[in-house]
């Protein structure tokens, strides 16, 4: 005897947003399944993420349970993160999870984060890192790079904005440090990301120098969808003519969402 409209209201399947914490060294997909198996209630329940996060990345990953229709609604938001930035080493996935390339000590940067952080906020175009999943002409950014092809395409890019960001700090790391701390978090990490070569790497840059000391600088930013933060990193480098790479991020915010 209900009216339809009614009727079908009640029937579908609702929606429930769920906050989660994304382990570092998980993907977005491994942290569903996680959370599935600590919680048998939504095991068979549909969930989508809303926003990717890499490897190397952790924090709030937003999830959508049940009715997943209105998942785009959720993709534009704005996110803060918090992340560091080691500076004088680059890789090709511009965060540790990649071939780092040959260590080189920057000078006189402490004073500088001011001024590179006023710089990095008027950039309002981004690239796609190489190794991420956009794709192009059907295939995945990173499956270009990992066949050597990349060179072959022309790299996307996006509009981004970064609505405030501030210097929290930096520190000084050893090469030993360094090392010690790469291969925790490189061996959190399941799947094929190419785990021993990148480790390798490593050790070759690393491992003849333990007490050589580099800079590790912590920031906080206001950023729209879509940022790569690891993107950030890499174009921070440039700026200050150095190298640079993502030390560790987390997300912890996501629209009006917080961890």
């Amino acid at each position: 005897g209900l009216p339809y409209g009614v009727y079908y209201t009640e029937m579908r399947e609702k929606a429930e947003i769920l906050e989660l914490y994304k382990k570092l060294g998980e993907t977005p997909l491994e942290c569903l399944h996680r959370f599935k198996g600590e919680h048998p209630e939504y095991k068979e329940t549909k969930m989508t993420y809303l926003g990717r996060l890499d490897p190397m990345a952790e924090g709030l990953l937003l999830v959508l349970a049940g009715n997943t229709r209105d998942k785009e609604k959720y993709l534009e938001l704005d996110k803060t993160y918090e992340f560091e930035v080691l500076w004088g080493f680059e890789s090709d996935t511009y965060d540790v999870l990649g071939k780092v390339s040959e260590a080189k000590f920057p000078t006189k940067l402490e004073t500088r984060m001011g001024g590179v952080l006023k710089k990095i906020s008027t950039k309002k175009i981004q690239e796609y890192p190489a190794y991420s999943s956009r794709t192009v002409s059907g295939k995945s950014l990173f499956m270009w790079a990992r066949e050597e092809r990349i060179e072959e395409i022309d790299i996307p890019t996006r509009r981004t904005k970064i609505f405030s960001s501030e210097h929290v700090h930096t520190r000084y790391i050893t090469c030993r440090e360094i090392l010690n701390e790469v291969e925790r978090r490189v061996r959190l990490v399941g799947g094929d990301f190419r785990q021993e070569k990148i480790l390798a790497l490593w050790r070759n840059a690393l491992i003849a120098r333990p007490n050589e000391m580099f800079l590790v600088s912590k920031f906080v930013a206001d950023v729209s969808s879509g940022t790569y933060i690891r993107g950030l990193a890499h174009e921070m480098g440039k700026i200050l003519k150095t190298s640079a790479l993502a030390w560790s991020i987390k997300r912890t915010r996501v629209g009006e969402f917080k961890i």
